[in-house]
């Protein structure tokens, strides 16, 4: 069974930090996502688009499990 290694984890919330420091509008974002009332049937919808103009894009709607988990993940981040 594989370990948390924390010198990965320090240079992950330095890397972390340095995100948003470049891109301030991203966690923003992701904060007020975080403090929505995500519910089951809730769709996320992901568009990509490069620099060249082309776009892949992809969505999918939260199940229970799945807001059972980023409940969890909100729990880590405290």
């Amino acid at each position: 069974m594989n370990g948390i290694n924390p010198l990965k984890l320090l240079q992950l919330k330095s890397s972390w930090e340095q995100f948003q420091n470049r891109h301030p509008k991203f966690p923003a974002f992701l904060n007020a996502a975080a403090g929505a009332s995500l519910e089951a049937g809730t769709i996320i919808d992901v568009t990509i688009t490069s620099p060249a103009g082309g776009r892949i894009g992809t969505n999918l709607k939260l199940t229970a499990e799945d807001i059972q988990l980023l409940q969890e993940l909100k729990e880590l981040k405290k």
